[in-house]
């Protein structure tokens, strides 16, 4: 039995709530059961310096986690100075997440930030932070259509993403922290509505797993996410 005590094809309870930042352009608090995220989407009408003059746009993202979202105060990173390598990583990791939907010629030459702040850790930030970033990017590229800002619909597709692990043997869908912590592996799976993959983060924290059980993790996300994708559509109607 799992210690949330759900199926092990079974998600956390998930929501994804729109429009919830007055001053954004998209915005949405997306809960994978006891961690929350506040994602907003911003619109810029500047580029990297690396991207002028190339007649296209481009999807940055930024992710932290305020000092109290865990079980012991974490220090900002503002005042250490840096940022540290898994901020990096996971930022890096939205923004690849989304370009990868977003026909970026049809942006113009224009960027859309999008900011990643959990509120609430308890395993699987990232994967909850792509997830509402796709609703908070949806809401910005709708606003953008009302001020006839765009050539066509940039947007080609969902994107979401969720974790997988191998937990006393058994593949099990979207570890909280509790199992996080002492899984034996550890996966988070990017992919797209039509089922594509985006992304693929797998580690034996413990013993090395077979392609047998890497098959049957990539199942359980193709499952869930199309769950998460269901929800998206449910949430941008």
């Amino acid at each position: 039995m799992r210690p949330s005590r759900r199926a092990p094809d079974e998600l956390r309870a998930v929501s994804l709530e729109r429009s919830v930042v007055k001053y954004a352009e998209g915005s949405c608090f997306v809960k994978f059961g006891d961690t929350h995220v506040l994602v907003t989407a911003t619109l810029e009408d500047r580029l990297p310096p690396w991207l002028k003059g190339q007649a296209r746009g481009w999807i940055t993202a930024e992710y932290g986690m305020l000092p109290r979202a865990t079980h012991e105060r974490t220090r900002r990173e503002a005042s250490a100075g840096k940022q540290n390598g898994r901020t990096i990583e996971i930022q890096r990791l939205v923004g690849r997440s989304l370009r990868s939907v977003v026909d970026l010629p049809a942006l113009g030459e224009r960027q859309i930030t999008v900011d990643c702040d959990v509120i609430q850790a308890d395993g699987g930030t990232r994967t909850a932070a792509i997830t509402g970033a796709w609703v908070a990017l949806s809401d910005c590229l709708a606003w953008m259509k009302t001020r006839d800002m765009l050539r066509g619909s940039p947007l080609r597709d969902h994107v979401a993403a969720i974790s997988c692990g191998i937990c006393g043997g058994t593949p099990v869908l979207d570890l909280d922290y509790a199992e996080d912590s002492e899984a034996e592996t550890d996966a988070n799976f990017v992919m797209t509505g039509a089922g594509n993959i985006v992304e693929v983060q797998g580690t034996a924290e413990k013993t090395p797993f077979s392609e047998e059980q890497l098959l049957a993790l990539l199942a359980l996300a193709r499952k869930g996410i199309g769950k998460l994708v269901d929800l998206q559509k449910m949430a941008v109607m």
